[in-house]
Order: structure tokens, then C-alpha cells, then sequence
């Protein structure tokens, strides 16, 4: 299992990588982020779903909690502003939403708001049983466990915008290892998530955007100069604000060709409209990103599986192309679920 430390430089490289400072309001770098009001209030507590009780609770916390503590088979993850469950044999995140708690950087125009229904990953076999490590900070969520040949790690940020989230599986194999995201459901069919392929990054594909750009057609590329590519994000038709994406580090979204836009484009990005699969290199990091931070224009993290170090700091300097609301139905991604087996994972 990774140690706490190296866990922690890893987070905070995939944090600087990908996340910059909000255009309006938002989450800025994890120092800043209470100034920005995004995650004021913001705290974890770790519920036993069988019994209602809370298990742990607060702010500075490192403790070791046995896996009877947490329940028969799931344990409540709930904050301020995020929520979700994890099932202990294999760290599968299930009902991750937003709860909709006020605040002046809220995206969810104040409704509980759900994402995912689930993300699973496929360990072929492997499971945990070690006890639950758990680490509380403020706004930031550190759960770890491990078995036999395997290790998993989930981090997340209590953040009403900007709420970051990342998984990390790490196999004594060195193989990779398959998740599956699953769009959430809602009895409101305004508040059901649905990925889309954003119109605004696909009329400007080629281009260089960015503070170090000299020319849009040569850039030249940059760590702030950066070509535009297709762009699938996830938004719902209840909240102008509300835009997510998937966030990948060492990890290969798998194609799915049954599955398109509405109206067809070429190339076509091949992903479904509720469902997205990854397969992601042990030590690699399969994460999630919302607000503002979806929708700019960036470069891809850099690869990393082992030390990971804080750089690529941008500062605002990208661009943030956004996202039309309401999505024109174009652009959405069909259907949402595909009928063909996936290829096999390739270790």
C-alpha cells in the first residue's frame, strides 16, 4: 500500500495539474481554497450505513478503523457539500452527488444533485481486507485499504465547487486495472447527469489558446499554450452552473463505437451517454473534476505512478471555453448504455 506521505505528494500533483483558478468564484489551489468560499464549512464524517452511527468525524484525523466498524458491506462518505458510499471489498464508490448546501459558489442552484451512480473498478478477483485507513482535513477526504497483490486509495475535496475526487488502484501485478463510471439516475428527469460532447471545445479543435499563444493556428504549444481537443463533459438540464468531467492520470478511456453524438460528428469520441470505462495503469489515477476546472483548456497531467510533485501550476493563464446551457440535444452523447461486450482489458 502506498505510504500516507507518498499519497499525499501524488494528490497534490494531480491537484496542481489540473486545477486552476476559477474565471468568477470558485476553488483555487488546496491553500487558498476557504478564501475562495468554495469549501467554508466543509467537513467529513464517516457513518456506519447499518447502524446510523458515526465512526469518525472532525478535522486532523489519522486513525486505523477496523472494517467491522464500518458496517456489513457499505459505509457512508458524507460532507457538507459531497456525499457518497464505498463498498469495502473493493472501494467501488457508489451515489457520489453534490447535496446542494448554500453557498455563494454553489453550481447546483441549491438541489441535492446527483453524478454517478457508481464508479466500480474490475480487480479480477483480488479483494481488501486490511482494516480502513482514514485521514480528515478540512475539506480533504483520504480513505486507503489493501489486500492480497492490492491496494486502493480514494481522495476527495468537500467543496461546493471544484469538488475533486480521485481514485488510485495499485496491483502487486503491475497490471491495470478496468472502472466503470455509471451516470446517476433521477426521478427528476432535469436533474439526471447525461455526458455530452461540448460544442463550444469541438467548433474550436486545432486551435492554441492561452496566455503564451502567439498565433492560434502554431501556438507555439506550451505549458500555457495548448491545443484545443474534443471535450466530453457531464451536465444536467436543471442548473446552468453545474459542468463536470471525468479527469484520467496514466489511464486509457475504452472506446465504444455503438455510441455517438445526436447528431453525428466526426471524429466521433465513441462514448456513451451515461456510461464512460477506463483502464487505468496501477499507481495510476482515475479522478473527477467539476465547475470551471471542466471546461478550460489545459494540458493532460503529466504521467506519474510513484512521487509524485506539485508543479504545473497555471494560475488562470488557460483558456475556459465553458458550455452552452441548455445543451443543445445535438450534442448529446447516445445511447446511453452500449449493447456490445467491451474489448478485453489488455494488462
Amino acid at each position: 500500500m502506498l505510504t500516507s506521505q507518498r499519497w499525499r505528494r501524488c494528490v497534490a500533483f494531480v491537484c496542481a495539474a489540473l486545477i486552476a483558478p476559477l474565471a468568477v468564484v470558485g476553488l483555487a489551489g488546496p491553500a487558498q481554497a476557504k478564501k475562495g468560499g468554495a469549501c467554508d464549512g466543509a467537513g467529513w464524517s464517516i457513518v456506519n450505513l447499518a447502524t446510523g452511527s458515526t465512526v469518525v468525524a472532525g478535522t486532523d484525523v489519522e486513525r486505523t478503523v477496523s472494517a467491522d466498524l464500518l458496517g456489513p458491506g457499505t459505509f457512508g462518505v458524507r460532507g457538507r457539500y459531497v456525499g457518497y458510499d464505498v463498498r469495502l471489498t473493493d472501494f467501488a464508490v457508489l451515489d457520489y452527488g453534490f447535496t446542494g448546501a448554500a453557498s455563494r459558489a454553489d453550481m447546483t442552484g441549491g438541489r441535492p444533485t446527483p453524478v454517478f451512480a457508481s464508479k466500480v473498478p474490475d480487480h479480477r478477483g483480488l479483494s481488501l481486507s486490511s482494516a480502513v485507513e482514514i485521514t480528515l482535513d478540512d475539506e480533504v477526504l483520504e480513505l486507503g485499504r489493501s489486500g492480497s497483490g492490492l491496494s486502493m486509495k480514494i481522495q476527495s475535496k468537500d467543496c461546493a465547487q471544484g469538488g475533486i475526487f480521485q481514485m488510485e488502484p495499485e496491483r502487486g501485478d503491475g497490471t491495470a486495472t478496468r472502472i466503470t463510471h455509471t451516470l446517476a439516475t433521477s426521478a427528476d428527469p432535469a436533474l439526471q447527469p447525461f455526458y455530452f460532447d461540448n460544442p463550444r471545445f469541438r467548433a474550436r479543435v486545432g486551435e492554441f489558446l492561452g496566455s503564451a499563444c502567439t498565433s492560434a493556428l502554431t501556438g507555439p504549444p506550451s505549458q500555457f499554450c495548448v491545443q484545443v481537443s474534443t471535450r466530453v463533459n457531464i451536465a444536467n438540464d436543471f442548473s446552468p452552473a453545474f459542468v463536470a468531467r471525468d479527469s484520467a492520470q496514466v489511464a486509457d478511456r475504452v472506446p465504444q463505437p455503438e455510441c455517438t453524438t445526436a447528431v453525428p460528428v466526426e471524429p466521433s469520441v465513441q462514448h456513451c451517454g451515461g456510461v464512460s470505462v477506463w483502464d487505468v495503469a496501477s499507481g495510476g489515477r482515475m479522478g473527477f473534476v467539476s465547475g470551471e476546472d471542466a471546461v478550460e483548456v489545459a494540458n493532460p497531467p503529466t504521467e506519474c505512478v510513484s512521487d509524485c510533485q506539485a508543479q504545473n501550476q497555471v494560475r488562470g493563464r488557460l483558456a475556459v471555453l465553458g458550455f452552452p446551457f441548455p445543451v443543445p440535444d445535438g450534442s448529446r452523447l447516445v445511447p446511453r448504455t452500449a449493447s456490445a461486450a467491451l474489448p478485453p482489458l489488455v494488462p
